[in-house]
């Protein structure tokens, strides 16, 4: 489909009304004075080829991780449900569909963070599902070498998310785990997507492109998501210039152990993209 740039241009109040592949957005730069920010980036938690490698234990306390940021995502000890922070607040979605208030002395053993600041506002008037969402996020933030952080409320038609069981030793690899994951569908929920789109460079340490958490507006359901539609809503982004942290694990014999120069790019490519609808 060929993508139209503008069907307006029209600038009032620095607003700019724009009509991008099939979708309809209001574009709202936002002052960077409606909140100060404190810290200004990434900081994340092991690398995600630990993380398939089978690297589950946990060793930062969300109490510590809490210090680096108030958005993001990630997973919980032993694979213990998807991970997600939000507006200060940590949520765990197991493979029991449930989504609990875990204590903040639960670790992680790999997540990504950051103080979300939104520097752009996106009004989505009409339906719009995970392909799309992706097309237009990378015209509207063409700078694909920096990192962006992004959230999506409204009222989706249906998500598919999903979690996975928690593990236990031996630990198998992340790509085995998947294949006994939990999917789940929902419909006509309201609710929000977390999630980060990273660089290419990242390869190896994060997760190339995009990683997307979902909670519902009723802290009652949520995961790891694999496809969705939203009918309408807002959507906000936040462009990172700077990667302040990577925790590695200090008293980890795995981590001393494991083979990370293997290219598990492909293990990746299945395990984030599992049952989505091509």
């Amino acid at each position: 489909m060929a993508k139209r740039r503008f069907s307006a241009n029209v600038k009032r109040r620095g607003i700019v009304f724009r009509k991008i592949s099939a979708v309809f957005f209001i574009l709202i730069f936002l002052s960077a004075g409606c909140k100060t920010r404190t810290l200004n980036g990434i900081t994340q938690i092991a690398t995600i080829d630990a993380l398939l490698a089978g690297g589950y234990d946990g060793y930062m306390s969300l109490k510590k991780l809490r210090k680096y940021g108030d958005f993001g995502i990630g997973t919980y000890d032993k694979l213990d449900g998807e991970m997600i922070l939000f507006e200060g607040k940590f949520y765990k979605v197991r493979a029991d569909g449930k989504v609990y208030k875990p204590s903040l002395m639960e670790t992680t053993p790999f997540a990504c963070v950051t103080e979300f600041v939104p520097d752009k506002e996106i009004i989505i008037k009409t339906p719009t599902d995970l392909k799309l969402l992706e097309q237009n996020i990378n015209i509207i933030l063409p700078e694909n070498n920096h990192f962006c952080a992004f959230f999506l409320r409204g009222n989706f038609s249906f998500i598919r998310t999903r979690s996975v069981p928690i593990q236990k030793k031996p630990y198998p690899i992340l790509q085995e785990v998947t294949k006994n994951q939990t999917v789940f569908e929902f419909f006509k929920i309201r609710g929000t997507l977390i999630g980060f789109r990273s660089p290419d460079f990242t390869k190896g340490v994060n997760v190339p492109g995009y990683h997307i958490h979902f909670i519902a507006d009723d802290f009652l359901r949520g995961g790891h998501v694999l496809d969705f539609e939203i009918t309408d809503g807002v959507f906000k982004i936040d462009t990172i210039h700077e990667w302040l942290n990577i925790f590695l694990p200090t008293n980890s014999s795995f981590f001393k152990a494991a083979n990370l120069s293997y290219d598990r790019q492909n293990e990746l490519q299945q395990v984030e993209s599992n049952f989505r609808i091509k």
